[in-house]
């Protein structure tokens, strides 16, 4: 069965966890609906939850993807990321990598106003 998942950090495209992704198929770059705050967890990876107000477009991407290479991209994941559902600019909802929003708000830097994992790593250049 094939699983499509929307990914907004280490999991893109040259990145750190990039390979776990290997055999998956690569729909493109997409954004999320405006209704998303984004952390940096430690400079590591970003963690993104929903909220009801002041929330903002996150860009990522989509990818297609066999049970097996779920299960590998799922193992290799940092401690508290999970996967839900998260709604995209266009209306639909997917699958979506996610962080809990108090884990994120306690001592973690909000990054929100990049909306996007690469822009916010590009920054501290």
């Amino acid at each position: 069965m094939a699983f499509e998942l929307f990914v907004n950090g280490t999991l893109m495209r040259g990145l750190a966890l990039h390979d776990n992704l290997e055999g998956a198929e690569f729909l493109g770059e997409f954004v999320t609906a405006p209704i998303y705050r984004l952390y940096s967890i430690d400079d590591r990876h970003p963690g993104m939850f929903e909220v009801e107000n002041g929330g903002v477009a996150v860009k990522g991407e989509m990818y297609r993807m066999a049970d097996e290479i779920w299960r590998r991209v799922e193992d290799g994941e940092p401690p508290n990321l999970y996967c839900g559902p998260v709604k995209l600019a266009d209306g639909s909802s997917v699958n979506g990598i996610l962080f809990p929003r108090e884990i994120a708000e306690d001592g973690h830097l909000d990054i929100s106003e990049f909306g996007d994992w690469r822009a916010y790593m590009a920054s501290k250049d």
